[in-house]
């Protein structure tokens, strides 16, 4: 699997879901502060922080011997969502997203012969493809007769669901065979696919009858196999916590 693969599965998701959930093509204007129609879902752009838990003992491992914290593991993510309305109040929702992050290290305790540290460059990534359900905890909106919708100015909303996670996990730099002492240049690299779950809540605030801003926070579980590489160690955590601020668009 090459390095592009899980963000071209992602975008070809995002794709067919808005194919999918899109209406048919109309006349469609706003009236003032409303819609003709109530919508029939949305796609939200987000940009937001990522923390993993990194608590399996390939995280202890890097940051027992290297100058490596968990804090350091924390990276920037993006992401999209397509959202089709159930109901009033319920929305079935597609993710597709990536976060990762990319650190300079160096061993704790040794260095090389002439005294210099032992570097190395560690980077973690992770895309989940997911589907989920939304539920709103007020309207996000109110019909008014047969021709007009007003939009929520907060919609506050709660969710979760389940789908597939793609990691890797890849240093590079120089290493120390503890066997013997010597420094030697290196890669070690892992990814592999898994079962993931989640768990988010957030808010919907409306600037206009079509677009509005999103905020959410949202705790992902996962774990994989770590590749021959790694061999020895445990499966790896890639779960942890995230907060997003997005832009969305109703349909």
């Amino acid at each position: 699997m090459t390095r592009s693969t899980p963000w071209r599965v992602a975008a070809a998701v995002l794709v067919a879901g808005m194919l999918a959930a899109a209406p048919p093509a109309r006349a469609q204007r706003s009236g003032d502060g409303f819609l003709f129609h109530a919508p029939t879902g949305s796609f939200v752009l987000r940009l937001g922080v990522e923390q993993p838990s990194a608590s399996s003992d390939v995280f202890g491992f890097v940051t027992d011997e290297l100058t490596l914290r968990k804090a350091d593991f924390r990276g920037l993510s993006i992401g999209g969502e397509l959202n089709a309305q159930l109901g009033s109040r319920t929305a079935l929702v597609f993710g597709a997203g990536w976060s990762g992050s990319s650190r300079d290290s160096e061993y704790q305790h040794y260095v090389d012969n002439n005294d210099l540290p032992i570097e190395q460059t560690t980077s973690f990534e992770r895309v989940p493809l997911t589907v989920g359900l939304r539920y709103y905890l007020t309207s996000p909106g109110v019909a008014v007769g047969h021709l007009a919708w007003v939009p929520s100015r907060y919609a506050p909303y709660v969710g979760g669901g389940v789908g597939a996670m793609w990691y890797q996990f890849r240093q590079t730099g120089d290493f120390i065979d503890l066997g013997t002492m010597n420094v030697f240049p290196d890669t070690y690299k892992t990814s592999d696919w898994a079962l993931t779950a989640h768990l988010n809540a957030g808010v919907d605030i409306a600037l206009s009858p079509r677009v509005f801003l999103t905020a959410q926070g949202r705790y992902t579980w996962a774990r994989a196999p770590l590749g021959p590489d790694f061999y020895g160690f445990d499966r790896i955590d890639l779960s942890g916590l995230g907060f997003t601020l997005g832009v969305g668009y109703r349909m």
